[in-house]
């Protein structure tokens, strides 16, 4: 995978990086409902009630739902994790 920006990249490398970030997009992939893809429920997941309070954002400060993420490159690794 050879993300385009930062902002991917980086949210890519702390997935990868964190035990709760990795097993939270895992269980997104596995859970992600019929309308919506895994990085979308990722995103609402990590972004939505207490763990968005917690970790709206990585250590960087990039959102998880920043708009410069690319999305289908982010679907396709979260699909190899």
């Amino acid at each position: 995978m050879a993300p385009a920006n930062f902002e991917t990249r980086n949210v890519a490398f702390h997935i990868g990086g964190d035990e709760f970030v990795f097993n939270t997009a895992k269980a997104c992939v596995t859970y992600c409902g019929d309308n919506e893809t895994p990085w979308d429920k990722f995103v609402r997941c990590m972004t939505d009630g207490q763990i968005g309070r917690m970790l709206g954002s990585t250590p960087e400060g990039v959102r998880w739902d920043d708009p410069r993420i690319n999305t289908v490159t982010m679907n396709k690794f979260m699909m190899n994790l």
